[in-house]
């Protein structure tokens, strides 16, 4: 296995001699991207590196400008050749079935849709299904997974989107991990088990919603292309990609780790990915740090935090604030365990609604949200995937994510959280004689807030809706 593909020189010859050599003692290499342009630039890059298989997984593909720049790059490697999977779940708007089966009438392209609805168009039948399958249709796939050549793979918390590339007025914080060597191996097997399981239907035999021809690449001008292009720089290749970043750790105890796609059924035990991942938070001695962007730890989640600090154990998350959180239902829901995680020692870090520290996007963005979904054990022990700390990550979606142990990552990842919690970035909440106050630094001058700050009266109205209603388990 090497990063020097069929007919192209990607790398300098030593640079692929060491990878060979790391790969063939066992080891997987994993590079931290946090940077959305740089989340973009890889994807692009692993697409056109590409020669022989694209495999693509995927909850979320939008139909905007870096959703058709991305489906472009896919059907650009379908046309030299390349054999291209896709596999997205039904929760994409059925407006796209056009585009999807436009995409799939290539000799080279299938495209499965995941636990999709049999009614394609609108109605008073697809109503009528709405209500027949209410609880089979809240089962989503929620993976995340990019693989070509089953060389390099792609595994984190972004969907494809403008707000998870820097080109929206909002933009998430998230996080990916690239693979190399045996986690790819890993990586691919999830999706094959997707792939092949019963769930996954062709599009082509589902009917459309309608019968008019589509344009994949509709609507793309030639300005946003460059602006979003330009973002790749001088960099060729996937693997001149990797060279530049000179920071790939490699690393012997690595697991890609999933639900079972029967999972959405009920089939398998539902909390299947949490059983393998709550031991490991569990066995904490120092510090667990939790970043979830909808984080709802329920009776019990709450109870095993407030433990680990009973023993000794310094525990902190971030989550989104009211006014950055994408979902204020469930913000309303987290709400209700605030007061008593902090009284318990938890500490609670709530991500500002404006990128105070970060760069100017694409299009002058200002607004940030948190999307990534991470945390480490001590010094040793580190998660990125797409998995929430939710009743829904838990119980009805299908996750799946990146398990490793080494000190130099997840220093890595330590230093990511310190910067993404320093009071610039997040507020620090705290409570004083009951009443719950947030704290954070804006150009210097300190802010002490006792409401839900920077947000409209709108989100405050709706969240407090949401905190009596009974329905957190579908959160």
């Amino acid at each position: 296995m090497s990063l020097e593909f069929e007919g192209t020189q990607y790398m300098d010859v030593s640079i692929a001699q060491t990878t060979d050599d790391k790969i063939r003692a066992g080891k997987s290499g994993l590079l931290l991207v946090s940077d959305n342009y740089d989340a973009f630039a890889m994807r692009v890059l692993a697409a056109r590196s590409a020669v022989r298989t694209l495999d693509l997984m995927y909850y979320l593909w939008h139909d905007d400008h870096t959703g058709r720049l991305l489906m472009q790059e896919v059907f650009r490697a379908a046309q030299r050749g390349v054999r291209v999977r896709m596999l997205l779940d039904d929760v994409n708007p059925r407006k796209n079935d056009p585009a999807y089966l436009a995409l799939s009438r290539h000799p080279n392209v299938e495209l499965k849709l995941f636990n999709p609805g049999g009614i394609r168009g609108p109605g008073v039948m697809r109503s009528v299904e709405v209500v027949l399958r209410l609880f089979a249709l809240t089962r989503r796939m929620h993976n995340k997974a990019w693989i070509a050549d089953e060389t390099i793979a792609i595994v984190g918390g972004r969907n494809v989107g403008d707000a998870y590339f820097d080109a929206a007025e909002t933009n998430f914080r998230d996080l990916d991990v690239l693979l190399l060597g045996p986690a790819v191996k890993q990586t691919a097997r999830i999706f094959e088990a997707f792939w092949n399981c019963q769930d996954a239907k062709p599009i082509g035999d589902l009917g459309s919603a309608t019968t008019t021809s589509a344009n994949l690449f509709e609507g793309t001008d030639r300005e946003t292309e460059s602006t979003l292009l330009n973002g790749i720089g001088d960099r060729r290749s996937i693997a001149e990609f990797i060279a530049a970043s000179n920071n790939v750790h490699w690393i012997e105890r690595v697991r890609v780790i999933s639900d079972p796609p029967e999972k959405v059924r009920g089939w398998r035990p539902r909390s299947w990915l949490m059983r393998e991942l709550l031991p490991t938070i569990q066995s904490a001695r120092k510090c667990v740090e939790i970043v979830s962007p909808y984080f709802i730890p329920g009776r019990r989640g709450s109870a095993i935090l407030s433990n680990l600090v009973g023993d000794g154990v310094d525990v902190a998350v971030l989550t989104n604030s009211l006014a950055a959180t994408d979902v204020a239902a469930v913000h309303g829901a987290y709400a209700n365990y605030r007061t008593q995680l902090l009284r318990n020692g938890v500490r609670l870090f709530e991500l500002q609604p404006f990128g105070r520290q970060a760069k100017i996007s694409v299009f002058g963005s200002k607004g940030a949200s948190l999307h990534t979904k991470a945390f480490s054990v001590d010094n040793r022990t580190g998660f990125v995937g797409s998995f929430n700390f939710d009743p829904r990550s838990v119980s009805l979606n299908a996750e799946m994510g990146v398990l490793f142990e080494d000190e130099k990552l997840v220093a890595e990842l330590r230093s990511r959280f310190q910067s993404e919690i320093s009071p610039e970035a997040s507020y620090r909440l705290a409570l004083k004689n009951n009443v719950l106050h947030w704290h954070g630094c804006d150009e210097g001058r300190h802010h002490d807030y006792t409401n839900e700050p920077e947000a409209g009266i709108f989100r405050r109205i709706l969240a407090a809706l949401f905190r009596h209603l009974p329905i957190e388990s579908q959160l």
